[in-house]
């Protein structure tokens, strides 16, 4: 069960010797906190393990003779997978790929030209333009155009909303003691002279999160994560 921001509030009210709020404030506390929650975020995603993957099967589409996707959630931070819906051999979209590509490259510059495809063992591009969440959803491009519309399967990674109290923490891997050591270093900045967040729980929280993200390095033990040699089995 994940734990609350509040939760997180209290372990650090209690490093600061205020377990009432009067120095600082939850309101205060909270926004430092969530500051550090985004900030163990873009490294958990950095780790690429599928933390935060996310299937949207029911909102996204390209529609007949449309250049840009409709439906595109607005708080995604990185784009997956495209594939249609329905992957079956014997459907309406049977290999359709979809293919990520620059806008300027030279293949997606020559699918522009070319007249609407039949969405049936057809390679589409796209392009992921615009700044995404948690600005707004980013205009995603295609070429060719297809005849009839496609109904998409959209697999990303959505962007993290602004903590409350009653927030869970949103990080794998028991980041308590991070986010604790985050929030007590900026927090300490407001009674330090130049204002700046207290060193020493600075080094904690690089120490935390240093682990953290070892922790969370390896999803699966299944596989080895190293090959075979070429004719090793024959050294």
């Amino acid at each position: 069960m994940p734990t609350l921001a509040s939760a997180i509030e209290t372990l650090a009210r209690q490093r600061l010797v205020e377990t009432s709020a009067s120095f600082w404030t939850s309101a205060e506390l909270i926004s430092i906190m969530d500051l550090g929650h985004k900030d163990l975020w873009r490294d958990t995603v950095d780790l690429k393990q599928e933390h935060y993957l996310t299937v949207n099967d029911s909102d996204v589409s390209l529609s007949a003779s449309t250049s840009t996707l409709t439906g595109v959630p607005s708080d995604v931070h990185k784009v997956y997978l495209i594939e249609p819906r329905d992957v079956s051999s014997d459907s309406a979209n049977a290999g359709l790929i979809f293919t990520p590509m620059d806008f300027n490259h030279a293949s997606v510059r020559m699918a522009r030209t070319l007249d609407a495809a039949d969405p049936t063992n057809t390679n589409i591009y796209y392009s992921i333009t615009g700044q995404g969440g948690p600005v707004n959803a980013p205009t995603i491009r295609v070429a060719p155009q297809v005849t009839s519309q496609v109904l998409l399967t959209f697999t990303y990674v959505p962007t993290l909303t602004t903590l409350v109290s009653t927030a869970p923490i949103l990080i794998p891997g028991e980041a308590d003691a991070a986010l604790v050591a985050w929030t007590v270093a900026f927090a300490l900045a407001k009674e330090r002279e130049d204002k700046s967040p207290d060193p020493n729980w600075l080094a904690v929280y690089s120490t935390e999160k240093q682990h953290l993200m070892q922790s969370l390095g390896l999803r699966q033990y299944q596989e080895a994560q190293t090959a075979d040699a070429v004719f090793e089995q024959f050294w």
